[in-house]
């Protein structure tokens, strides 16, 4: 068996790997695991991942989770171009210093409002609406500190070309903005590094891997979104719980 990616293209990091398969054509086989169906809860899906997370790598024998890891696993082993993830020490290291920042000030930020329109409701939980302005203000600063410490006056987040940092910014601030918060209004640089990067990687590919979150809203509107079964719940509640 062939390399093996298992993703839901709901999820940020699903994208991002998805997307940096697709660019750089690397043959692989879709394992699509919806969480929404509960799919990453089975036992099955539990013995390639305890966590019941995805993304999931899996070539041959060898299984990997972690999107960053999965990213850098890709990079080395296919060995894409240059730019993506650097050989110069420096400039590698700095891919780094962006991933690490965006861990600890992105990642867990920018996909709230999902679970406030959308997952929350399914399972009877209403987020309060001073956390959805907490949010919103966490999510303001958080893109004044990338502008000002990581794009500055660069093309990309990490200098003139695109890497593993760009995509991975790309995909979680596309989160919110398909769910009806345009956080690119009133930021010409940002909006501009968008476009640059989305030119990059392709229009049809962007909408191709966007297409199941651009649709979300919708799905929730016309109530077609499936429920979560009774064994995701109490996962999702403490997720929720956790919004600040």
């Amino acid at each position: 068996m062939g390399l093996e990616l298992y993703l839901d293209l709901l999820s940020q990091p699903c994208r991002a790997v998805y997307i940096f398969a697709k660019k750089n054509g690397i043959p692989f086989q879709l394992r699509t695991v919806d969480i929404l169906k509960g799919e990453h809860m089975t036992e099955q899906f539990s013995q390639m991942n305890c966590l019941k997370k995805v993304p999931v790598l899996k070539d041959g024998s060898f299984v990997l989770t972690e999107s960053t890891a999965i990213l850098i696993y890709l990079s080395s082993k296919y060995q894409v171009a240059d730019h993506w993830y650097p050989a110069d020490l420096q400039a590698r290291a700095q891919v780094h210093e962006y991933l690490g920042w965006h861990a600890d000030s992105i990642r867990g930020t920018f996909g709230v409002l999902l679970w406030v329109k959308v997952l929350g409701p399914l399972i009877g939980v209403q987020v309060p609406e001073e956390k959805v302005e907490r949010n919103r203000n966490c999510m303001a600063l958080a893109l004044q500190r990338l502008e000002n410490k990581f794009l500055r006056d660069r093309a990309f987040l990490t200098g003139q070309q695109v890497t593993l940092a760009d995509l991975m910014a790309l995909e979680e601030l596309m989160q919110p903005v398909a769910l009806g918060y345009n956080l690119f209004e009133g930021r010409p640089q940002l909006t501009a590094w968008r476009e640059r990067v989305e030119a990059f990687l392709g229009a049809e590919l962007c909408q191709e891997a966007h297409r199941v979150i651009l649709s979300i809203l919708g799905q929730a509107a016309k109530k077609t979104v499936p429920v979560p079964p009774p064994e995701a719940h109490a996962s999702m509640q403490l997720r929720l719980a956790r919004i600040p």
